[in-house]
C-alpha cells in the first residue's frame, strides 16, 4: 500500500443548490438545498484517496473551533492519519460557500488558517516511509509558497513523487512563482482554465504542451470534455463519463484521486486517465465532493460499462 502525504487547506463546505443565477447585491435569491461537508481540494482529495484504499496522512492548518473539529473527525473517520494536523486557537478554520446549478458552481471562500501552512509544518519526519506527496491550491497558501522549492526538495531527496494541483488564482495574476516549480514536480493537475491562464493561452492543447515542456506529466481536467495528458508527442484524451449528476463540487479533486492512486499503482497513462475521469464523474452523484466518492470497486463497474 502506498503513503500519500496530502498537504494543503482545511475548510468546511456550506453547499447552496438550486443556484442558476448568479446573485445579485441588493436582492435576495432562495436555494433549494443545503448542506454541510467536508471541503477544501486537500481534504476532498485525501479523503477520496483513502476511500480506494491508499494510506494517507494529513498535514494543514486548523482553528481551535466546530469547523475545525468536524474536518478533523472526517478525516479519523476515512482512517487518515491526521496526528501532523495543526491548531492554531489565533485562526478560524476555513469556510466555502458553494452556490452549485445543474451546469456549474461558484465558490466564496473565507481562508481562515488556511494561507499559514509553512514549509516546517511538513518536516522530514512526516515525509520519511511515505511514496508520495501530493499538495492543492497553491494560490491559496500564501505561506507555503515562498517554502515550496525547499519542500519539494526535501520530498524528492526522501524517495517521494510529487503531485501539485494549483486550484484558482483569486487575485488573477497567476504568479509565474509556480512555473519555476514544475521542475520539481512529477505530475500537475490543473483544469484547463488553470492551464491556459498559466501558460497564457486560450488554447488548451497549446497549454498542455507549454507547461509539458517544463517537466511534469501534465493532466488537464477539461469538464464535460473529458480530459487530456501528453504521452511524447502524442495527447491522449479521455472523455468524460456520463452519470446522473447531482453537483460537481469537488469532482476536480476526485478526479486527482483516482488519477494518483492509478498513477502509483504503475497503470498506463490512459488507464490512470480513465480512473480519473471516473472517480470525478461518480463523485457528482451527491451534495459535495465526498458523500458520493468512489470506492475501488465503483470504478471497475463504470469502467467496464464504458471498456
Amino acid at each position: 500500500m502506498n503513503t500519500i502525504v496530502v498537504a494543503g487547506e482545511m475548510n468546511v463546505d456550506l453547499i447552496l443548490t438550486g443556484i442558476d443565477a448568479p446573485p445579485v447585491f441588493g436582492t435576495e435569491m432562495l436555494a433549494s438545498g443545503a448542506s454541510q461537508v467536508p471541503g477544501s481540494s486537500s481534504m476532498i482529495c485525501a479523503l477520496g484517496l483513502a476511500k480506494l484504499g491508499d494510506a494517507v496522512r494529513f498535514v494543514g492548518r486548523r482553528g481551535d473551533d466546530e469547523r475545525g473539529r468536524f474536518c478533523v473527525a472526517a478525516l479519523r473517520d476515512a482512517g487518515i492519519d491526521t496526528d501532523a494536523v495543526i491548531t492554531d486557537a489565533t485562526q478560524a478554520t476555513g469556510l466555502t460557500v458553494a452556490l452549485s446549478g445543474a451546469a456549474d458552481r461558484a465558490l466564496v471562500t473565507f481562508p481562515g488558517a488556511i494561507a499559514d501552512l509553512r514549509g516546517a509544518d511538513i518536516p522530514d519526519a512526516l515525509l520519511r516511509g511515505a511514496a508520495h506527496l501530493h499538495i492543492s491550491s497553491y494560490f491559496l497558501q500564501r505561506c507555503l509558497q515562498g517554502d515550496m522549492t525547499d519542500l519539494l526538495v526535501r520530498a524528492r531527496a526522501a524517495g517521494l513523487t510529487v503531485s501539485l494541483d494549483p486550484g484558482f488564482d483569486p487575485s488573477g495574476a497567476w504568479d509565474a512563482g509556480l512555473l519555476a516549480s514544475l521542475r520539481l514536480v512529477d505530475v500537475f493537475l490543473p483544469n484547463a482554465v488553470e492551464a491556459c491562464a498559466l501558460a497564457k493561452t486560450d488554447h488548451v492543447e497549446d497549454a498542455l504542451r507549454t507547461l509539458a515542456a517544463l517537466g511534469p506529466t501534465v493532466v488537464v481536467k477539461h469538464g464535460r470534455d473529458g480530459c487530456l495528458a501528453l504521452h511524447g508527442d502524442h495527447v491522449v484524451r479521455v472523455p468524460a463519463f456520463a452519470v446522473a449528476a447531482v453537483d460537481t463540487t469537488g469532482a476536480g479533486d476526485n478526479f486527482n484521486a483516482g488519477f494518483l492512486h492509478a498513477w502509483l499503482d504503475r497503470q498506463p497513462l490512459e488507464t490512470c486517465l480513465r480512473w480519473a475521469a471516473a472517480c470525478g464523474a461518480l463523485s457528482t452523484r451527491a451534495l459535495g465532493g465526498t458523500l458520493a466518492q468512489a470506492g475501488v470497486a465503483d470504478v471497475h463497474a463504470l469502467l467496464d460499462a464504458y471498456p
